[in-house]
């Protein structure tokens, strides 16, 4: 599927007709395929720009634009620094806070301080600043298997999909039913199977079609597409929602195909508002995996398909998540009615504030978040709290009082993930034969031997190469632990003094 902005219809006659490729276009599939090519190893950035170049020469921007998008979908972008970009960010921007930037001069001394801290070379540490940016990053790879042909069938495939995303109903002719059905199921659509003079026609609506029309269900309709265009004949037509204005689409085994390549599909959503939420909670980094459209759940001889889940990173516990938007009376009911009918599953509602049902929900023991405009992430992580407390509680329960890692040294991080527990499970437990430096646990003997290696008046940075090398990240607290502290010399580093 392509985004919705890639779209190339025509609306003529009433109509909803994708504008597909035509042969001729195949010099264009191929061009846009040697600009990968060619690109390889080189900056994101400059990819774009020949994207760009030849979206100007080109008769309609967005059919390069989409031919370029499912390229994409095949390359592999790395970012490639001398330095680690966040390191370098972290030790020019202390730097530069020192010195106190204004000139190009103050702005070199400042990048110089840097690099002796990261023991860089100053060009090294200014190139990696912003390397790992989107338009920095370089291309790798395109593990693609498309010629000009495929390229262009994988195109016009793919526009159909996009034209499904507002359809309400379709109904199908195939002369391969039985997979048409299956495909019905596995997507969690309704249907039902209608004579017509033509033949049978499988008629796909969503759950929702039974009391009002909806769009929720576009992006299924467009997955199904591949389904019905592996038959060897069929004939498809589509109602569409076009800024409310309904239209037919129709199309048939004449117009699209299913080339060898499969298509990967950008997740989709029925509103801003969810996709605005699936954006920040998934950047956020939680003991809980956002997941979109999981499995349906029993609501007595109904179903209730949640928009989200949230899965517990540390053990097999999930808790569903459902939007509920603007919608009618009489909708807002037939949800209520479903809830009040669930099995018995963690569940968690946010509700339009206008819609005033937050203690109907809460009366069928699930929890209400109220929202305008925009779920707040806070009104959800204190939903989740109470679970994760629970969850927490018994990660700790699991556990031993005491703990005697293998290694001389090792991370609060890294057992929490060989357990399978949150970190701050790990964090009561006893380790009688390590000892705790801030967030990493070190046999008493390894910190003998950093003892023995690092003494007052020493360089801070070799002090850190010894306990770097021993892997000990958190050299303030184990130096402090060794019964020293730093005295900053500016620009130039520190040197490692006795505490007084």
């Amino acid at each position: 599927m392509l985004t919705k902005d890639l779209l190339r219809v025509s609306r003529a006659g009433g109509g909803y007709q994708p504008r597909f490729s035509d042969p001729g276009d195949e010099a264009l599939a191929g061009t846009v395929l040697d600009v990968y090519r060619e690109h390889v190893g080189e900056r994101r950035e400059t990819l774009q720009a020949a994207l760009t170049d030849l979206e100007r020469e080109a008769d309609d921007f967005k059919l390069v634009r989409g031919f370029a998008k499912l390229l994409e979908r095949e390359a592999t972008f790395e970012t490639r620094a001398a330095v680690d970009p966040r390191r370098a960010r972290t030790a020019a921007f202390e730097a530069a806070e020192d010195v106190g930037v204004v000139t190009e001069s103050e702005r070199e001394q400042a990048l110089a301080a840097a690099a002796d801290r990261l023991d860089a070379d100053p060009g090294a540490v200014e190139a990696s600043l912003f390397a790992d940016r989107e338009v920095e990053q370089v291309l790798v790879d395109v593990d693609a298997s498309y010629d000009p042909e495929s390229l262009r069938r994988q195109y016009d495939l793919s526009l159909a999909q996009t034209a499904l995303f507002d359809a309400v109903e379709v109904r199908v002719r195939s002369s391969d039913p039985k997979a048409l059905v299956s495909a019905v199921k596995r997507l969690r659509l309704m249907y039902e199977i209608r004579r017509t003079d033509e033949g049978r026609e499988v008629v796909v609506t969503g759950p929702d079609a039974l009391f009002r029309r909806s769009r929720r269900y576009g992006t299924r309709f467009a997955r199904l597409l591949r389904t019905v265009a592996k038959a060897h004949e069929w004939h498809l037509e589509a109602d569409i929602d076009d800024r409310g204005t309904e239209r037919l689409l129709t199309l048939d085994d004449g117009d699209v195909s299913v080339p060898g390549t499969e298509p990967v599909a950008e997740p989709t959503f029925d509103s801003g508002v969810e996709s605005d939420f699936y954006a920040r909670f998934d950047s956020l980094d939680l003991d809980w995996a956002i997941v979109r459209e999981p499995e349906p759940l029993a609501a007595g001889e109904h179903v209730v398909i949640p928009d989200f889940a949230f899965d517990w990173k540390h053990g097999d516990y999930r808790v569903f998540f459902e939007v509920m938007g603007f919608w009618t009376p009489e909708y807002v009911e037939k949800k209520l009615s479903r809830f009040a009918d669930l099995e018995d599953v963690a569940f968690v509602v946010a509700y339009d504030e206008s819609l005033g049902v937050g203690e109907a929900i809460e009366a069928e023991g699930h929890r209400a978040i109220p929202y305008s405009g925009t779920v707040r992430l806070k009104d959800v992580r204190d939903a989740l709290r109470p679970y994760e407390t629970e969850l927490r509680a018994e990660s700790a329960a699991s556990l031993p009082a005491e703990l005697a890692p293998e290694a001389d040294v090792t991370t609060i991080e890294a057992l929490a993930d060989e357990y399978g527990v949150p970190e701050s499970a790990v964090e009561d437990v006893a380790f009688p034969e390590h000892e705790r430096i801030g967030r990493t646990l070190v046999r008493p003997s390894v910190l003998d031997a950093v003892a023995e290696e690092i003494e007052a008046g020493v360089d801070l940075a070799a002090a850190e190469a010894v306990l770097d090398e021993r892997g000990i990240d958190d050299a303030s607290a184990a130096l402090s632990r060794l019964g020293y502290r730093v005295e900053w010399e500016g620009l130039s580093g520190g040197t490692v003094r006795e505490k007084e």
